[in-house]
């Protein structure tokens, strides 16, 4: 689900690369990355995690903290949490002038390997861990930088985006594009806030990020295990119009449309994503959901197929989607186990 409430900046450090060149050709000074600490800071052992859709960097789970298995799998790690490119946090449409319209992948994980090179003077990395659009940059950190990480965290992502996937984004862009306060991008210049767009944003993408059996055990509601709302028309406009609202209507567009471009085959000439997938050096722990709708199991099990060194493991969960971003207890805590096993 989307971060709830204006964002926490509780923690947050920024670092600015005098001058940065995006994969479009823009190029742009003054690019900022957002970034925060966790874990335990002076341990050698590093762990990038870039954020995911709708999510902030104070909202991103860590497995930094204890589960009732014991402590979290990376609490004694230096856990290092970005902000991807365009999230509202690092430099993205609503806080930087001229700001491209279309991102790349590449984009993201090469600022954030000049964060971590040039400023926080890192010269290698245990693993990159990442949920959602950030198990998509967990794999172009393998495929980009491939001796910098000796190991590849992706839950419920992809290495390229499904036509399925892509389809199912169109929706939400579309709901929120062809609103009237939107006003085919003007809203800025009127000085108002495409409010009705926002909302119909949430409204498309809420059904999506659970699972068919999650809506027909009604956990949005108050039953063992679910989230507490009074009826589902309460948890569709909280959780989601309500909290898409606090979004710049540019930033989600330019996320989405990097997200449906996502493709580690667009980073080799013939664009062939199985060679771009063989020739991935690193250890790769593949984490989908059973029940997710749009990074569904059967994509990780492609990828695994094509991996010299990746293991699959199914999240058993039908929370969907959303169960790799922590939305519930006991998704957390098998997920931590996975990873302090697959790490030790």
């Amino acid at each position: 689900m989307p971060s709830r409430g204006p964002p926490s900046t509780e923690g947050i450090l920024y670092y600015t690369i005098p001058t940065f060149a995006f994969h479009s050709g823009t190029t742009l000074p003054n690019i900022t990355i957002a970034y925060r600490s966790f874990g335990t800071p002076t341990s050698p052992r590093k762990i990038l995690i870039p954020t995911c859709y709708g999510g902030r960097i104070n909202t991103t789970l860590t497995f930094t903290n204890p589960t009732p298995n014991g402590p979290g799998a990376l609490s004694s790690h230096h856990v290092i949490v970005t902000a991807m490119l365009g999230n509202g946090e690092s430099s993205s449409p609503s806080n930087t002038p001229d700001f491209p319209t279309q991102l790349d992948y590449r984009d993201c994980v090469r600022a954030q390997h000049t964060l971590l090179t040039q400023h926080l003077g890192i010269g290698a990395l245990e693993a990159v861990l990442g949920f959602s659009m950030g198990a998509q940059q967990a794999y172009y950190w393998a495929c980009l930088y491939p001796t910098f990480l000796q190991s590849c965290i992706p839950i419920c992502g992809s290495a390229r985006t499904s036509p399925h996937n892509y389809a199912f984004l169109e929706g939400p862009k579309a709901a929120l594009s062809h609103s009237c306060d939107y006003a085919d991008g003007a809203y800025k210049a009127k000085g108002v806030k495409p409010v009705r767009g926002l909302r119909a944003f949430g409204r498309a993408y809420c059904a999506w990020a659970m699972s068919a059996p999650w809506f027909r055990a009604r956990l949005w509601g108050d039953v063992p295990g679910g989230l507490g709302f009074g009826s589902l028309e309460e948890f569709m406009h909280a959780a989601w119009e309500k909290n898409f609202e606090e979004w710049d209507a540019e930033d989600l567009l330019v996320l989405a449309r990097m997200w449906q471009a996502g493709d580690v085959g667009s980073l080799r000439a013939d664009g062939d994503v199985e060679g771009a997938l063989e020739e991935i050096s690193a250890r790769v722990l593949v984490m989908p959901c059973r029940t997710d709708q749009y990074f569904p199991p059967e994509d990780s099990e492609f990828e695994v197929s094509h991996l010299k060194n990746g293991r699959l493991v199914v999240l058993e969960s039908i929370w969907g989607h959303i169960a790799g971003g922590g939305a519930n207890a006991a998704d957390t805590a098998w997920m931590d186990g996975q990873i302090a096993e697959f790490l030790k």
